[in-house]
């Protein structure tokens, strides 16, 4: 298939939050049995004239060694991945967005080298989750799996939609590789305010469950319907989660909009790596 070329595709540019995004990739690749694509995305100069040392030369040099770092780092991790350096020109959520339409899923950290300190999530992240086609993990807050230690859960959010199905496909997909439980979480209160909305949203989440549950005998599925919202309800149950799922956007929000608030809220404020799963 086309997506599987690049495998797990990694942003990396040097920064601490790299280095916590390519060491989550390399631990994902490792579980999948698929290649690791270390990308680094260098942003050229103006050309000057032919015999100069332009700012592109420079630009391009500085990309080369980041990207060997990155990889380094990777060999240095000691895990049993084929890993493949992929060095592009171009700003960084441009690069990234294209090539992770050849790639299972495409990996990035909060945020990057640069930006305004303190912020939650970097502009690059914000794009990439918002744009990237299909599946996005932000590596954010605790996620190292300790050996010989019960894994944490996995978690994803839905409310049944055909939106959401990639996101609930992905969450069984992970909790089946990692060998931990999945944790399902509907909210009702973000559920359009018309008559039996709600119940009509409880059964779609009971049977979209059901189905997958039934094509993943080997994961143990715990549900969670609440009357409160989503972002609480999941927040919440991320405190014990390896890794929060969850659709671009739910039923409601403004049309045309890429990322929900739920969504959008998760990507600041959850305790664990984010995945974000753009529906075809």
């Amino acid at each position: 298939m086309a997506r599987i070329e690049l495998g797990i595709l990694a942003g990396y540019d040097g920064s601490a939050s790299s280095q916590e995004a390519l060491a989550w990739a390399a631990a994902e690749a490792t579980s999948r049995g698929s290649p690791l694509t270390v990308c680094q995305a260098w942003a050229p100069g103006y050309p000057a004239p032919p015999g100069e040392v332009t700012a592109f030369d420079l630009a391009r040099r500085s990309g080369e060694r980041t990207l060997a770092q990155g990889v380094q780092l990777v060999h240095d991790l000691m895990v049993p991945v084929e890993t493949r350096p992929l060095l592009a020109a171009g700003p960084a959520a441009a690069v990234l967005c294209e090539h992770s339409a050849r790639a299972e899923m495409l990996v990035v950290g909060s945020r990057g080298q640069g930006g305004f300190s303190g912020l939650p999530l970097g502009s690059v992240s914000a794009q990439v989750a918002a744009h990237a086609p299909g599946r996005i993990v932000v590596v954010r807050g605790h996620w190292r799996r300790v050996p010989n230690h019960i894994p944490p859960l996995i978690v994803v959010g839905t409310e049944g939609s055909d939106a959401s199905e990639p996101a609930v496909e992905f969450a069984f997909e992970e909790a089946a590789y990692h060998g931990t439980a999945l944790l399902a979480v509907c909210a009702l209160a973000d559920s359009p305010g018309n008559l039996g909305a709600a119940r009509q949203i409880k059964d779609s989440f009971e049977r979209l469950i059901d189905r997958y549950e039934k094509a993943h005998p080997e994961v143990v599925v715990g549900r969670h319907v609440t009357q409160g919202c989503g972002r609480t309800a999941l927040l919440g149950a991320a405190g014990e989660a390896q890794l929060l799922v969850v659709g671009a956007r739910g039923r409601g929000g403004i049309e045309g909009m890429m990322l929900g608030s739920v969504s959008t809220a998760l990507l600041q404020h959850a305790p664990c790596p984010v995945g974000i799963v753009h529906s075809a």
